[in-house]
């Protein structure tokens, strides 16, 4: 690690108080053990000539006590300095703390993310069935569709309105102004004259204008009246308006009645004409491109892709806080019926399974070693006493038993290296 690198505090958790206890309080065992070692050697070292037989006792404290002072220093040697001397190969975590995360990197990287090692374990989880088990079921899709409302609000929330309306514009712009209208609008018509679709819009116009007559008949007198000579008697009026009214009522009756009317014939001559002349009539389509341009002239346009992002955005908005609104249940229905096909789907849960497995093998392939490196770099920022502190309250318990055994292992070894040795000077 270099100089200028900081290193960083390690957070201790809430339970690392109850760690701490329980170090201590194994600390104090193996000590006591250690201690009480020593008073039963020099107790037993004081009277063995007096009591013959307390030489075994001598010899059993003296082996747990050396098996004591040995675990003990090599216990205190992973964490600190054994009586604060710097005795080679001691403080061995905080002196090798940066080789000991490069190592850990190492293993997790060559043992835990390895391509085999994790599509094997992706492929027998079988993901795509337990995550369609419990997308199906209502309660799980509502909270997954919870979440993505407060995601999706608060993606919506970061946008830009003003990007997005010039986005919206540049769209517009580019599908809507760029291409020429009158071929496009030509070809779409021709197709629709040809299919008869214009037959329903004249049989609408028809019905429309025939009830508005009949609901309007002065109206439609006033309007042919205005147009007659003033000085013709009133009584001439009223006669060619009750007479007008009556060949219009009649002329939009037959039309409606008879499919092949003349004027349906005339009409769709007509319309067929207009269609090929957008396609093909230079001067058709010029006056198309001018239409164009001036319903959509750059500040309309503008003003268009405003309100358009302005409503889209209150709409969603709206939806997303509203549990009960359309777009929130058919996210819950989507994810439901999305669970289900997958938990009943198996072709459909295998795909998804291989495709899972393919991308994670992809990913894991391309980046397992800067993955590992996390842990590498993280190991490396930690202070080397914290990182020491910590590493001890999480197995520091355990490694006390290693001094506890090793008295009781050294009294054993002790009593039992004594035995063997009078023995064999009494067979001498």
């Amino acid at each position: 690690m270099t100089q200028n690198q900081t290193q960083t505090p390690i957070a201790l958790g809430a339970q690392d108080a109850e760690r701490l206890i329980a170090l201590v309080r194994m600390k104090r065992l193996a000590t006591s053990l250690l201690v009480l070692m020593a008073v039963v050697f020099a107790v037993a070292f004081a009277l063995q000539e007096r009591y013959p037989w307390l030489e075994y006792v001598r010899a059993a404290a003296e082996g747990g006590m050396v098996g004591a002072i040995a675990d003990w220093f090599a216990v205190t040697a992973l964490f600190r300095y054994p009586l604060g001397l710097r005795i080679p190969h001691t403080n061995i975590i905080a002196n090798r703390k940066d080789e000991i995360g490069a190592s850990l990197g190492e293993f997790v990287e060559s043992n835990f993310l390895s391509e085999v090692v994790v599509r094997g374990k992706l492929e027998s989880v079988g993901i795509s069935a337990r995550l369609g088990g419990w997308l199906a079921r209502e309660e799980n899709a509502g909270r997954v569709s919870d979440e993505l409302a407060v995601a999706a609000r608060s993606v919506l929330e970061l946008l830009d309105d003003d990007s997005i309306r010039e986005l919206i514009e540049a769209v517009a712009r580019e599908h809507l102004l760029e291409p020429e209208w009158g071929p496009g609008l030509g070809r779409v018509g021709q197709r629709l004259v040809e299919s008869g679709q214009q037959h329903a819009a004249v049989d609408l116009v028809l019905d429309k204008a025939e009830a508005w007559l009949a609901a309007h008949p002065e109206a439609f007198g006033r309007a042919v009246s205005d147009r007659l000579p003033g000085w013709l008697p009133g009584f001439v009026d009223r006669i060619v308006d009750d007479r007008a009214f009556r060949e219009v009522l009649g002329f939009i009756g037959a039309v409606r009645g008879d499919p092949a009317h003349p004027m349906r014939t005339a009409l769709d001559t007509w319309l067929a004409d207009v269609m090929n002349d957008l396609q093909h009539d230079p001067a058709m389509i010029g006056r198309a491109e001018a239409l164009k341009l001036e319903l959509l002239d750059s500040p309309r346009l503008r003003e268009f892709a405003g309100e358009t992002w302005d409503a889209v955005k209150e709409s969603l908005l709206d939806g997303l806080d509203d549990s009960s609104s359309a777009l929130r249940r058919g996210i819950r229905s989507t994810l439901t019926d999305v669970g289900a096909r997958l938990a009943g789907d198996s072709a459909l849960g295998r795909r998804v399974d291989t495709w899972v497995a393919d991308t994670a093998s992809t990913v894991i392939s391309s980046y397992r070693h800067e993955i590992a490196a996390v842990i590498t770099e993280t190991v490396e920022r930690w202070d080397a006493t914290e990182t020491t502190q910590k590493i001890e309250l999480q197995v520091g318990k355990d490694l006390q038993f290693i001094r506890i055994n090793g008295t009781v292992v050294g009294a054993l070894a002790g009593l039992a290296i004594f035995v063997v040795a009078n023995a064999l000077a009494a067979l001498a």
